[in-house]
């Protein structure tokens, strides 16, 4: 059976999480669409926010599939 991708939108999203909560600069971001570029911000602001706000990296694994 085949697996099937996750969209664009997903994958900028969740890497913008990951980045945030490694704290990493927002100017990491390695997308240059203005879609993408958005999507892996907010990611980065709610990674950022969970970093800030205490979150173990269990619960931030949870939160991150939930999306």
């Amino acid at each position: 059976m085949r697996s099937h991708k996750r969209s664009h939108s997903e994958r900028a999203f969740s890497k913008g999480y990951q980045a945030g909560v490694a704290g990493r600069s927002w100017s990491y971001c390695p997308f240059e669409t203005r879609a993408a570029r958005e999507l892996w911000m907010n990611g980065w602001r709610e990674g950022r926010a969970d970093h800030w706000n205490g979150f173990t990296p269990h619960a931030q694994a949870q939160k991150l599939s939930n999306f």
